[in-house]
């Protein structure tokens, strides 16, 4: 049996943690970040962890022309920056401006609000649909690991600053 409704069977119900990812130009120092619901580590020896960016919003743009990334795990009661982050764009607000953050390895920003992240070089990147993988080891890593994260149920209603 062949069903239209492609994977929405199978993900409706299934819930993920958010992420936030923070990126700068290594040219420019244009700065970046963007919530984010694909990302999974997928190596253990060694150590890798992909995020997958839209390549409809500002922050893939700036991600093209960095040497690390920033990974932010969202909390439990942290939704107002996964609005922040998933409803506005960086092509019309900065939204650096809107909260606390201190510039991390190669200058890219680490969100002061969230306790678990980590600053990963990219390895590679590959081209999925309308995202692309950006491949990460981890060099730096901060925060302690206490908090529940903040899942996918809990922005589903929010709307993205750009179509997917």
């Amino acid at each position: 049996m062949v069903n239209s409704d492609g994977l929405d069977p199978f993900l409706n119900g299934l819930d993920t943690p958010m992420f936030i990812v923070t990126a700068v130009d290594r040219d420019t120092a244009a700065r970046g970040g963007c919530l984010v619901g694909f990302a999974s580590q997928c190596s253990i020896a060694p150590d890798r962890f992909v995020v997958w960016l839209s390549q409809h919003n500002h922050t893939y743009r700036i991600a093209q022309q960095a040497t690390v990334l920033a990974v932010h795990g969202l909390a439990e009661g942290q939704r107002d920056l996964a609005e922040l982050f998933g409803t506005r764009t960086g092509d019309e607000i900065d939204k650096f401006a809107q909260c606390s953050w201190r510039p991390g390895t190669d200058g890219v920003p680490i969100l002061n609000e969230c306790r678990r992240w980590f600053v990963g070089d990219i390895q590679d990147t590959a081209v999925w649909g309308n995202h692309t993988g950006f491949l990460l080891t981890p060099r730096d890593t901060g925060g302690p690991t206490d908090a529940p994260p903040l899942m996918f149920s809990a922005v589903r209603d929010l709307t993205a600053a750009h179509p997917a």
